[in-house]
């Protein structure tokens, strides 16, 4: 059995005038909510083996906020192919994991990381957690799976349970939608 936890980036700040998508920083609501997701990790007793995240650098900072609140840091794998991967290339970056990490970390970004987990958790027509994935999957959201596998070799469709998933709101509904 592996974990993997899936953290998409906090929101950013798309007033700031960057030149490329890849530099947009976070906005204040986004490291708020980067940092509670943070908080809320740690009192779930959340451990993870590995760290892989798109190098951008709106999850670069999410991150450095996000272990403020967890109150450890985890060294990055930076991995380029999940900057606005697809669910099939985020296939091929999980069947890279080395099989010493049991639980890994991922951070990146939509609507891969939204794609990925509806790959991995089969739709049974049952399942309400899935159901709000599918809805959406918000800025600073994360989303626990386990893996019904040995090997992360052998991800495939429909292999995962949908153990948890948490957004923003779900802890301070001032981080819902209608707020700014």
């Amino acid at each position: 059995m592996k974990r993997l936890t899936l953290l998409r980036h906090a929101k950013s700040d798309w007033d700031d005038p960057v030149a490329r998508d890849f530099d947009r920083p976070l906005n204040r609501r986004g490291e708020k909510a980067a940092i509670l997701m943070g908080q809320f990790a740690a009192r779930r007793a959340m451990q993870f083996d590995m760290l892989v995240a798109s190098p951008a650098v709106r999850v670069v900072e999410t991150l450095d906020v996000f272990f403020t609140g967890y109150g450890q840091i985890l060294d990055a794998h930076w991995d380029r192919r999940i900057y606005l991967a697809s669910s099939p290339i985020l296939f091929d970056v999980v069947r890279d994991l080395p099989d010493k990490a049991e639980s890994v970390l991922m951070a990146g970004h939509n609507p891969g990381l939204e794609e990925l987990i509806l790959d991995l958790v089969p739709d049974d027509g049952n399942n309400d957690l899935r159901e709000n994935v599918e809805a959406k999957f918000p800025t600073a959201s994360i989303a626990v799976l386990d893996l019904a596998i040995d090997r992360w070799s052998q991800a495939k469709e429909g292999v995962a349970t949908l153990a948890s998933f948490t957004r923003p709101r779900d802890l301070d509904p001032a981080l819902g939608p209608s707020s700014r």
